[in-house]
């Protein structure tokens, strides 16, 4: 049977307004100019290189003076995947998630050799300069992990405390290719249903997700094409051809990883196949590193979970009663 979200546009449409309520006021849709340097345009002729605007979109959560935490997604994720998490830390704690330049409502880059890791990197430092922050902590998911790592490691004074949800200093190029092959393609999707299926067969390893929460990150993810007469993603297709061009790399910063002097969580899905067993083993031989292992989750964790709220909020604290290195979640239901 087909859920009633899923009949037509229409419904769907209704369905996600319903379901952002729960979010209503609770958070602000700002903007900051991100100028784009000359020393990131190397594919651009150097007749025509030079510095130029962007515009990056961020929401906002929690009082303003309350402690900083940012939070940067993957390749192709967007601000409002962090929702869920963001309206139960903001409680005491100021949340900015963040759109990377060429997705979600976050402008685009004026050539696709523009797009990278670098690019990355910048616009995360200059995201904290705008905020003025100091000590801040980043949460990264995948690719945005990879970047809190590199810019931590250059910015120790900017960055307190690092948590990585399901990403590691070291990503296979052949996990690359093969998530690169499916994100590179333009999708058009002619129905709920069909984005239903294929979202939810893309999404499969990011563990039990409720039907609503696929929903409301997807309705964001994406948006009406009156070209393509149906929703597309929400990103400029030449960043995800850029990282299908790169792909053939491993990613590798064990340098920055060692440069880092932040505690840091990893959030590790017990089923992914990004952050895997060897990595994770190299990893752990840092001190000041807590893990926690999430059951029948892959790469990588939506973060909805309360339990996944929980230790994050347990960590942020420094309560005596923070996860043990290496403690798996399974492990701390049981002794509940």
């Amino acid at each position: 049977m087909i859920p009633d979200s899923q009949k037509n546009w229409s419904a769907y449409e209704t369905h996600a307004a319903g379901f952002e309520t729960r979010f209503t006021g609770y958070y602000a849709a700002r903007r900051f100019d991100y100028i784009h340097p000359v020393r990131l345009q190397s594919g651009v002729p150097r007749r025509l290189r030079k510095p130029y605007s962007v515009s990056v979109a961020y929401t906002e959560w929690g009082a303003v003076d309350a402690p900083l935490v940012i939070c940067v997604g993957g390749v192709a994720n967007c601000a409002h995947r962090f929702h869920f998490l963001a309206a139960e830390l903001s409680h005491d704690h100021r949340l900015i998630c963040l759109d990377w330049v060429g997705r979600g409502r976050s402008g685009w880059l004026a050539d696709k050799s523009e797009y990278g890791l670098e690019t990355c990197v910048e616009q995360l430092h200059q995201s904290l300069r705008h905020l003025g922050a100091h000590k801040a902590t980043l949460i990264g998911s995948s690719l945005g992990g990879i970047a809190a790592m590199v810019l931590s490691s250059r910015h120790h004074h900017l960055v307190g405390r690092l948590i990585l949800n399901d990403t590691g200093p070291f990503i296979s190029a052949a996990r690359r290719r093969r998530r690169a092959e499916t994100l590179a393609r333009h999708y058009v999707f002619r129905t709920p249903a069909e984005m239903g299926r294929k979202v939810g067969i893309s999404q499969r390893n990011d563990g039990p997700i409720s039907q609503d929460v696929r929903l409301y990150t997807t309705y964001h993810q994406t948006q009406w094409s009156a070209a393509d007469d149906g929703r597309i993603y929400r990103h400029d297709p030449r960043a995800l051809i850029a990282f299908r061009d790169e792909a053939h790399q491993n990613v590798n910063v064990w340098s920055s990883w060692w440069q880092l002097r932040q505690p840091i969580l990893a959030l590790h899905g017990m089923e992914s196949d990004v952050l895997r067993p060897p990595t994770l083993r190299r990893m752990m031989q840092r001190r000041d590193l807590t893990v926690i292992h999430i059951p029948d989750t892959g790469h990588t964790p939506v973060l909805d979970n309360p339990d996944h709220i929980h230790f994050i909020r347990t960590w942020l604290n420094d309560s005596p009663h923070a996860p043990s290195l290496g403690q798996s979640l399974s492990a701390l239901r049981r002794s509940d």
